[in-house]
């Protein structure tokens, strides 16, 4: 089974927390502080191997969590740094963030690297709040929680060539008697419900990769049919062959299946209509065909250039598979839309924006005031509620945000209650 679309749950590791301890040396009666950082977590990233081919093992596995930085140990010794978490995934993944829709990703050639989820910083220890006003502090920080993101990972096939035409036009045998593929082949429509993909060779030595792509119908571009899975694949394809039955066993006009499958990428995203064409009549070698190729070409024009072959008898292959060559040869690859990549950037930097609300106040059906926003979470986070000197820094904190101030403008009074992810606390005056 093929899989090239799965949801996944990324979670960068969480950083070591800080440590509260003192010198406890002979002879030194007044040692200071000695409580050493937590070590960062572990981020989560993605890496290209091109021996796979598939998405089918994030089927079996939809959570990946990095692991969390060690905490901060006394004689001021740092905690070990997490060992990022390494996921391999087939060339050709789009990773894209689930809630934004915004592309994180785009993952291409053997090795290539990208981080999906990055790990919190670890948490300092008590030996960095030291000062001279305060040489001895009580105050560590817990490490900073990591990055957790829904993913989905969709797989895009890097062939050089893409076979389109109608369910049963001969697509699969075409692939079969031109590389060492072995696609499935029956009398019978949709027997391509994947993609097959093939290595071609031609005779002056030039290789390249040709895809079979699943049958396209009418109505593809809205998901009727096979639809979008089909569409999706030809994205990438620098050159994009349409294979015609010329025979009219199926009882269809070829010239009416071209008009349809070029009307389909059209709808589907205009761009597809820039990679170049080359048309090939296939069945040259059942009766009627010759008078349906001229009957094509009288309604086509004179500019196309078609080639007649029979993928059954192997002739005029020779002279399609160098055509093809030299197409792919001066064809640049196309990269993903522009308008995409355009959207995602415009969108990152909306987000950003967006995060600049350090903090957002909002009543809760109980009456309570409850408190979110990023940056107020992560503080929260990153106090240890252990320590008097560490919850007179929290407090500290939220009164230089301005977290205090807002609650008097919405109305809070000595004695209500203030809720901040799950935990509780009482406005005091």
């Amino acid at each position: 089974m093929f899989v090239d679309q799965v949801k996944i749950y990324v979670k960068g590791g969480d950083g070591g927390n800080g440590m509260v301890a003192f010198r406890r040396e002979k002879y030194v009666p007044n040692g200071g502080p000695a409580g050493g950082d937590g070590g960062n977590g572990a981020d989560v990233v993605f890496q290209v191997d091109e021996g796979l081919r598939t998405l089918m093992d994030f089927r079996y596995q939809r959570h990946f969590k990095a692991p969390r930085g060690e905490h901060g140990m006394s004689k001021s010794m740092h905690g070990r740094n997490a060992k990022d978490m390494v996921v391999k995934v087939p060339p050709g993944t789009v990773v894209t963030d689930d809630e934004t829709g915004v592309v994180i990703a785009d993952l291409v050639e053997h090795g290539q690297q990208a981080v999906i989820a990055r790990g919190g910083r670890g948490g300092r220890g008590n030996s960095r709040f030291a000062t001279p006003a305060n040489p001895a502090p009580e105050i560590s920080e817990n490490g900073e929680p990591g990055i957790e993101r829904n993913v989905t990972l969709e797989l895009k096939l890097l062939a050089d060539v893409g076979l389109v035409g109608f369910p049963s036009v001969g697509k699969s045998t075409l692939l079969s008697v031109v590389t060492s593929a072995k696609p499935k082949i029956a009398a019978y429509h949709f027997t391509t419900l994947v993609p097959n993909l093939g290595m071609v060779e031609t005779d002056d030595g030039r290789s390249f990769v040709m895809a079979d792509l699943p049958g396209l119908i009418e109505g593809a571009h809205e998901g009727t049919g096979l639809g979008h899975q089909f569409l999706r694949h030809i994205e990438r394809t620098r050159v994009i062959v349409h294979v015609l039955d010329m025979s009219g066993m199926e009882g269809r006009d070829p010239y009416e299946d071209y008009i349809t499958i070029r009307n389909e990428l059209s709808e589907y995203n205009l761009r597809l209509t820039e990679r170049p064409e080359i048309i090939v009549a296939n069945k040259m070698d059942m009766p009627e065909a010759e008078e349906n190729l001229e009957e094509f070409k009288k309604k086509i024009g004179s500019d196309s250039v078609i080639f007649p072959i029979s993928a059954v008898t192997r002739t005029g292959l020779r002279d399609l598979l160098f055509a093809i060559a030299d197409k792919v040869e001066e064809t640049p690859e196309f990269p993903l839309d522009h308008e995409e990549e355009d959207l995602a950037i415009n969108r990152v930097l909306y987000r950003h924006e967006k995060q600049a609300a350090e903090f957002v106040i909002t009543r809760g059906p109980d009456g309570a005031f409850e408190l979110t926003g990023s940056k107020i979470e992560k503080l929260f986070k990153m106090t240890d509620f252990t320590r008097e000197a560490s919850i007179r820094r929290f407090a500290r904190q939220l009164r230089t945000m301005g977290v205090d101030e807002a609650l008097r403008e919405r109305g809070a009074e000595n004695g209500d209650i203030v809720r901040l992810l799950d935990y509780e606390f009482e406005f005091v005056e």
